[in-house]
């Protein structure tokens, strides 16, 4: 009661807030996500992401090695797949000399306590830039199942510390999981990407990829029949609860800021780490508005990700993560 209890007490300068500060960030929470390429000293800029390259494995191998430097401990891979390699089946997925499979060995070879995280989906390897099998129209679940747990053994093979299932097909942890165990990966861990909505967010994502669902009366045209509606807040935990039963070992909401409160009842719910993507859409805009001189880009960039770590994330997905790192070590 006032004036016995005077709130702004704890306010008075730097020293006291940062004494009774609640949320604390640090390199060690980022994990950095990277866009591999085929060939030879390639950096290639991807406009809708200012600052964001896809790089070839050489030059991927120079931006690792600089992440570790700065404190951050993990890595979350996406490879640019060749035209001539995409089918309907994502094969090129599971080859064990392919270009996702060489980067794992190429980064554990170079930085070997750096946290290896390719991320599992069809996407990429698809002619129709969706996340899975397409028959008759339509995504087909188990025969994606199967495809993605072939792609997560290949990925264990190769050296990754978790397989990192981004798709959201029903039942994919639990059949990694239970192939993971027969195969001798018992230390290999799965990151779901559990309570994943279907969001305009990612935009500069598919650019950067070259993944978006391709323009054809014969398939769905949008990820709505397997990505969630993003109305729904039982229905992540639901998919968060599941997926830990299955075997998960970190579970993860994306996108990041539009969606702090999923994070924090799911946080609240599940008892395992609970990863966040602050996706490309979310880290375009905060490049977009600083460029016009709207936002101050650095006081932006570090609340948005203490908002993240302070609504529950044990670990953030960013492209920040090397801007954000210099900061926070100074």
């Amino acid at each position: 009661m006032f004036p016995l209890q005077r709130n702004r007490r704890l306010r008075t300068n730097e020293s006291i807030r940062s004494l009774v500060r609640e949320t604390s960030l640090s390199p060690q929470d980022f994990m950095l996500p990277m866009f591999v390429a085929e060939g030879k000293d390639v950096k290639v800029a991807i406009p809708s992401m200012p600052g964001i390259y896809r790089h070839s494995l050489d030059n991927t191998i120079k931006e690792v090695k600089e992440a570790w430097d700065l404190g951050i401990k993990a890595v979350n891979i996406y490879v640019k797949v060749s035209d001539n390699l995409k089918d309907n089946k994502g094969v090129e997925a599971w080859n064990k000399d392919g270009l996702m499979q060489q980067t794992i060995r190429a980064i554990k070879d170079a930085v070997p306590e750096m946290i290896v995280m390719p991320d599992v989906a069809l996407d990429p390897y698809s002619i129709y830039g969706h996340d899975g099998i397409i028959e008759n129209g339509q995504l087909i679940n188990d025969a994606t199942v199967d495809a993605l747990t072939r792609m997560s053994l290949s990925h264990a093979e190769a050296g990754a510390d978790f397989v990192a299932p981004s798709d959201m097909m029903d039942g994919r942890v639990l059949a990694i999981r239970k192939a993971l165990e027969e195969n001798g990966h018992h230390n290999v861990g799965i990151m779901s990407y559990s309570a994943k909505y279907a969001s305009a967010f990612y935009g500069p994502f598919r650019d950067a990829l070259d993944s978006a669902p391709v323009d054809s009366q014969n398939i769905p045209k949008d990820k709505k029949t397997y990505q969630m509606d993003y109305a729904n807040r039982i229905e992540g935990i639901r998919e968060a609860l599941l997926d830990v039963e299955e075997g998960a070992d970190i579970v993860m909401v994306k996108p990041g800021i539009a969606y702090l409160d999923i994070v924090r009842e799911i946080k609240d719910t599940v008892h395992v780490p609970v990863a966040v993507y602050q996706v490309s859409g979310e880290y375009a805009m905060v490049k977009a508005a600083a460029e016009r001189g709207w936002l101050d880009h650095d006081k932006i960039m570090i609340e948005q990700l203490y908002c993240i770590k302070r609504a529950g994330a044990s670990i953030i997905s960013t492209y920040f993560a090397k801007e954000a790192a210099l900061l926070l070590n100074k």
